[in-house]
C-alpha cells in the first residue's frame, strides 16, 4: 500500500464522529512505536514531521522510515508536513514524497495568509498533494513555532468561509484554547476549549474537517516518573482528555499528538538508566521506551481519538 492523502480519512472520520491521530515522528523507535499500536488496533495513521525533525533526522531517512512502517502494517498513512512556514519548505516537502503539508501563515496579515496558503494549495493540489492551513494563533514552544501568550488569538468565526474558499485548502487548524509544549497553562489556571467557537466554524463549514493543534494531555504518570527520576517539570498541565473526546465527536478530524510522545519516551529512558545505572546499550534503554509510546498511542486512539477499528 502507497502513501495516502488525508482527504479519505478525513470524509469517514467526519461522518463517523472520531478524529485521526497526527502523530509527530524524529526517529525509528518512535514511527514503530506509533505504527505497531495502530496495527494492533487496526486504526488510520497521519505521521507528521516538523521542520526541525527534518533537519535532525534527514528528509529521506524519515520518509524511508514511514515507508517501511507502511510496508510492516499495510495501514492507511499520510505523511504530514508539521507548521510549513514556507512556500519552499513546502513544496520540498511535496517534491519529496509528502502526501500532506500545513502552510501555517497565521502569523502572518489576513491576506497575507491568504496569499501564501493559496500559492501552497495550488502546487500540492497539481501533484496530488493535500493542504492544512490555519485560522488564529496558538500560545506555547515547540520546535521552530514559539508563541508567546500575548500574541495567541483565537480563530474568528466570521472569516472561515472567506479563508477557505479564497484559498482551496483541505483541512483548518483553528485555535480554540489549546497549546503548544507541555507547559500550556499558568499555575493554577484551567485549561478550557472554546467550543462555542468550534460549534460556530462547524456551522460555517459543514462537513470540512477541522484540526486541533497542541493537544497533548501531558499524562500526570510520565511527569511524574520523570521527575522521579532526576528531572523537573513542575507545574505542567495538558488538555484534559475528556475535553479532546468532546471535539474529536464533532468536526475535529485531526487531533495533533507530540508533547506526550516525548514526555512517555523520556520518562522510560529515564526510569530504564536510573535503575541501571552501569547500562549504556542504546537498544536496552530505547526498548521500553518504543514500548511505552506503543501504549501510549493504543490508550490515545481508543479512548481519545475513537479511530480503533477504522483503517
Amino acid at each position: 500500500m502507497p502513501l495516502v492523502t488525508t482527504k479519505e480519512m478525513f470524509k469517514k472520520a467526519y461522518e463517523g464522529g472520531y478524529a485521526i491521530g497526527a502523530f509527530n515522528v524524529n526517529n525509528m523507535e518512535i514511527i514503530q512505536g506509533i505504527t505497531e499500536a495502530a496495527k494492533k488496533v487496526n486504526a488510520p495513521l497521519i505521521l507528521q514531521v516538523s521542520a526541525g525533525a527534518r533537519k535532525y533526522a534527514n528528509h529521506t531517512y524519515l520518509v524511508k522510515l514511514v515507508e517501511a512502517a507502511i510496508e510492516e502494517t499495510n495501514l492507511p498513512i499520510a505523511l504530514h508536513l508539521d507548521h510549513g512556514d514556507s512556500f519552499e519548505l513546502c513544496k520540498s516537502c511535496i517534491d519529496g514524497g509528502f502526501t500532506s503539508v500545513m502552510i501555517d501563515g497565521s502569523h502572518l496579515p489576513y491576506e497575507e495568509n491568504i496569499a501564501l496558503t493559496k500559492k501552497v494549495v495550488e502546487y500540492a493540489h497539481a501533484r496530488g498533494a493535500v493542504v492544512e492551513g490555519e485560522l488564529g494563533r496558538l500560545a506555547g514552544v515547540e520546535d521552530d513555532v514559539n508563541v508567546s501568550a500575548e500574541d495567541a488569538s483565537y480563530t474568528r468565526p466570521e472569516e472561515v468561509i472567506d479563508f477557505v474558499t479564497r484559498t482551496g485548502v483541505d483541512s483548518l487548524a483553528i485555535a480554540i484554547g489549546t497549546s503548544h509544549g507541555a507547559y500550556k497553562f499558568k499555575p493554577g489556571q484551567k485549561p478550557q476549549l472554546r467550543f462555542d467557537i468550534l460549534e460556530e466554524v462547524s456551522k460555517k463549514l459543514p462537513g470540512f474537517p477541522i484540526v486541533l493543534h497542541g493537544a497533548s494531555s501531558v499524562i500526570p504518570e510520565y511527569v511524574e516518573m520523570i521527575n522521579a527520576n532526576g528531572g523537573e517539570m513542575p507545574d505542567a498541565i495538558g488538555i484534559p482528555e475528556e475535553m479532546l473526546r468532546q471535539a474529536a465527536k464533532s468536526a475535529v478530524c485531526k487531533i495533533n499528538i507530540d508533547s506526550d510522545l516525548r514526555l512517555a519516551m523520556t520518562a522510560s529512558i529515564r526510569k530504564y538508566l536510573n535503575e541501571n545505572p552501569s547500562h549504556f546499550d542504546p537498544r536496552q534503554y530505547l526498548k521500553p521506551a518504543r514500548e511505552a509510546i506503543m501504549d501510549l498511542v493504543e490508550k490515545k486512539i481508543k479512548n481519545v481519538l475513537g479511530c480503533d477499528g477504522k483503517a
